[in-house]
């Protein structure tokens, strides 16, 4: 049975026009034989970029973390720069509010009156001083209201 060959002409701007001839060809009856050295060299290359892949990521791994935690102890400075203004405007307001002025002024709103030379204790330094453990002491004396 004779087949008919198709031809395809390609027209171009030139002289002569390109001319292309469809030939089937058909490898189903070939076998593909294999080659044990191909093989190995194709695991070699295949375990060698596999080596290589990995070492990149662990590479770019570093990097990123690297990143992160810069970004994380400038978080973390910032949030330490807060504190310490947060610390010393709370420092500012005790230090108002023990105002010797101001605790006076309110012991006399609320009716109090200073003491009188009898209620008024001397503290012993001597004995703490020395480092040894002391025993508190406490002076208790009953003052009635009526008085």
């Amino acid at each position: 049975m004779a087949t008919m060959a198709v031809c395809n002409i390609r027209k171009t701007y030139g002289v002569t026009p390109e001319l292309y001839f469809q030939k089937s060809i058909d490898n189903s009856r070939m076998v593909r034989v294999a080659d044990p050295q191909k093989r190995r060299e194709m695991a070699l290359f295949t375990v060698a970029l596999a080596l290589l892949l990995a070492v990149v990521l662990v590479l770019c791994w570093q990097h990123y973390s690297a990143i992160e935690y810069g970004y994380r102890n400038e978080a973390l400075r910032q949030q330490s720069e807060e504190l310490r203004e947060v610390r010393r405007q709370l420092q500012l307001e005790e230090e108002e509010l023990r105002a010797p002025n101001r605790i006076e002024a309110l012991a006399r709103q609320m009716g109090l009156q200073a003491p009188v030379p009898g209620q008024v204790m001397a503290v012993d330094n001597s004995a703490s001083e020395g480092g040894s453990a002391v025993m508190a002491r406490a002076a208790v004396s009953v003052v009635s209201a009526t008085q």
